[in-house]
This record gives C-alpha cells, sequence and structure tokens, in this order.
C-alpha cells in the first residue's frame, strides 16, 4: 500500500479531491456532537497544505437519497474546520455545478475548499460514471481518506478513481494497518466481543474469526438468538428465528475448536421497548413471556470483564444493550472500562462502541479506535473493501 500513499505523491500546486468521510453526529440545533472523524482527517488535509495542493474536500452525510436537504447541509463541517484552519476552508454550496467549478478552478496552492454533500446528487450512490467523471473533472489528483466509506461502491469512492492519479490518505492507510497488525498477529488469548441487535449482521465476522480467536463474547439483541437456539424461553426479545440452526453450528463449531462461546447468564429485561420502562433482572434462561432483554445483567457484566481483563488482545464491535438508555447502558459501559483497563491490544469499531469508550474518557488507552462501522466489519470478515480495491494498484483512464 505504501507506493499508493500521498507521501509518495508529488502534489505541489495540484488541484487535489480527498473524500473524507465527515458523516458526523449533529444535535437538533446543528451544533455537532462529536467532531472526531473531522479531527481524524486533520493529518491528512496539513500534509496536502503543506505539499502546496489545492484541497478540495468531500463527504456524505446522512441519507438524502439525491435530494437537497437543508439540515443535512455539510455546512456545519465548515464551521468546524475553520476553527482548525484559521477560517481559511471556503464552503461551496454545490458537488459538481458553477459555484464547485468555479472555486475549485480558482484556488492558490495551499488552499481548501469543501464542497456540499455528495448524497445531495443522485448519482454518487448510484455510482453513476457521468456524476464520477463530473467529480473528477474538478481535480487533477484523488485521495481516498473515507475508511468509514470504503464498503460503499459509490461515485466518490469506486468511480472517481477510474479517472485520476489516485492514492490513500493516513486515516485508511493507519486504520488498515492497526487492523491488520492485530488480526494477523495477535497476543493470546485472542477475545473478539460482538454486539448489537442481529446475528445476520455478524455471521462474516465470526466465520473468519473462528480459526483466529480464542474466545467469543457474545452480548446485544443477537445473544438471544444463540440462547434460543439452546432452548431457552427469551419470551419478547429480539430472536432471528431464521438463524436458529445457524447459531447451533456456530456453537458447535467452536466447540469443536476449543472457542469459548461466552453468552449472557443474567439479563436486564423491560416490561417494553422503552427507556422508562419496569424492568428487572433475570435469569439468560427465565426470561418471561410479555418481557424483552434489553441489556447484560450483573453476574454476566462480571463474567465478561473478567475475561476481558486477561485478554491479550481484544476486537470489540456492538454494544452489549439499549446503551442509549441510562437503564440499559451498564453491560455497554461495563464492557467499554474492561477493555480500557486491560493490557491487551484493542481495536474497537465504530459506532455505539465508540461512544461508550468516549464517555468513560478512555480513548487513550484503546489501542486504536475505528472511523468506521460497515467498513470495519467487512474487514473484520477478511473481505477486500471496494474503496481499497478501487486504488490498489489500478490504472486510470484519462480524459
Amino acid at each position: 500500500m505504501n507506493k499508493k500513499s500521498i507521501s509518495n505523491a508529488n502534489l505541489n500546486g495540484k488541484k487535489v479531491i480527498v473524500r473524507c468521510d465527515f458523516n458526523v453526529p449533529i444535535s437538533y440545533d446543528g451544533f455537532i456532537v462529536d467532531d472526531r472523524r473531522i479531527t481524524e482527517a486533520l493529518p491528512t488535509i496539513k500534509f496536502l497544505v503543506q505539499q502546496g495542493a489545492r484541497v478540495i474536500l468531500c463527504s456524505h452525510f446522512g441519507r438524502p437519497h439525491g435530494k437537497v436537504q437543508c439540515k443535512l447541509s455539510l455546512e456545519p463541517v465548515a464551521i468546524r474546520l475553520n476553527q482548525y484552519f484559521e477560517n481559511s476552508v471556503k464552503f461551496v454550496k454545490d458537488v459538481i455545478g458553477t459555484s464547485a467549478c468555479k472555486v475549485s478552478k480558482n484556488l492558490e496552492n495551499g488552499e481548501i475548499c469543501l464542497l456540499e454533500n455528495l448524497r445531495f446528487e443522485i448519482g454518487e450512490e448510484k455510482n453513476e460514471d457521468s456524476f464520477a467523471k463530473s467529480l473528477a473533472s474538478l481535480a487533477e489528483v484523488y485521495v481516498n481518506d473515507a475508511f468509514g466509506a470504503c464498503h460503499r461502491e459509490h461515485a466518490s469512492i469506486v468511480g472517481v478513481p477510474k479517472f485520476l492519479p489516485s492514492y490513500f490518505g493516513f486515516l485508511v492507510q493507519k486504520e488498515i494497518k492497526e487492523m491488520s497488525e492485530v488480526i494477523k498477529n495477535p497476543k493470546r488469548p485472542f477475545v473478539s466481543i460482538l454486539g448489537g441487535s442481529k446475528v445476520s449482521d455478524k455471521i462474516g465476522v465470526i466465520k473468519n474469526l473462528i480459526d483466529k480467536v480464542d474466545t467469543f463474547i457474545i452480548g446485544g439483541g443477537m445473544a438471544y438468538t444463540f440462547m434460543n437456539a439452546l432452548g431457552y424461553s427469551v419470551g419478547d426479545s429480539i430472536c432471528e428465528k431464521d438463524r436458529l440452526e445457524l447459531a447451533r453450528d456456530i456453537m458447535e463449531k467452536t466447540k469443536e475448536k476449543g472457542v469459548r462461546f461466552l453468552l449472557p447468564v443474567d439479563n436486564k429485561v423491560g416490561k417494553e421497548y422503552s427507556p422508562e420502562t419496569e424492568f428487572k433482572v433475570v435469569g439468560a434462561d427465565k426470561i418471561p413471556n410479555g418481557w424483552q432483554g434489553l441489556d447484560i445483567g450483573p453476574r454476566t457484566c462480571e463474567i465478561f470483564s473478567n475475561e476481558i481483563k486477561n485478554a491479550g488482545t481484544i476486537v470489540w464491535n456492538g454494544p452489549m444493550g439499549v446503551s442509549e438508555w441510562d437503564n440499559f447502558s451498564q453491560g455497554t459501559f461495563s464492557v467499554a472500562r474492561a477493555v480500557a483497563e486491560s493490557e491487551s491490544a484493542s481495536i474497537v469499531g465504530g459506532g455505539d462502541s465508540a461512544v461508550a469508550i468516549k464517555k468513560i474518557e478512555c480513548e487513550s488507552k484503546i489501542t486504536h479506535i475505528s472511523t468506521g462501522g460497515g467498513a470495519s466489519l467487512m474487514f473484520l470478515e477478511g473481505i477486500e473493501l471496494p474503496g481499497i480495491k478501487a486504488i490498489s494498484d489500478r490504472p486510470f483512464a484519462k480524459f
């Protein structure tokens, strides 16, 4: 990958379009709640500025489905970027229109602009060649620094590299390096913690890691499918009935390979799916009808935490319960604290897992917090990400 690094490119005076992932959480009144995806892109942007490149930043935000929506404008991102670049970032209110063409054409060496939300254009998610070509025409070089979007076959990810010399930014390089090293040479014991709602979302990860890990820790909604496959009553908990045979097969294979497979021994259950619902703690095999599992219980927190603290390598993706609700967040936070307190090499996937680490202010104790949710999952499945494949050793077609 080194030969495709921007550090090996001659960028002075070149117009460089940088695909970033600025899909940051924004409050109802339009303020950025967490700007980590912005700060993670700063090393690449600052390097390009120092090299005298003319920098054109672009990103998606939300799901406008090809329609302009004011609430999904990237203007708040431009405002935040200007706090890091002394008000020198120009915000462009279109993507491939008159303004984008004019601003990109008139950029001076070391100047930066940010295009409007790529997904305001219907051709982005449809990966239309015509849109990719128009976007590419704004620049002379393409840089992908959007690891969180590298699993998408969208025009700005896989289309633009067809038309421009293309390179990886520092964030993408760091993501691939950190995760590759952990997966290829893990310090033992190697523990994979998987949560979230569905087994189907994590099948690929489990199958790819089953020959690599020493222990799987399973929590979140997906645990109830495994518990039901064991014959346990799960009440009204989320359960993929069409995945029960698969769940049994997975548990049998882990047993054959000597891999520990830890499921909750108790659960915090609620009367209904609501943050204020009545709740109680019951054994994992005793969830009554009319109740649903919304978090792991205290005994499970202790068992999981002890396993985690003794790990040599940890990969964590997915919450243990409905972690955004105070009454059902204890499981996720207990796991977060255990991961932070361990002496292991640790990789934490995007989304709720990363939010939990941030809330307990232990980010510095984690080896690597990925900016990609779906992308990191696909990587852990052993699948080559479309955004990586699009650049690696690919020749480009000139206009």
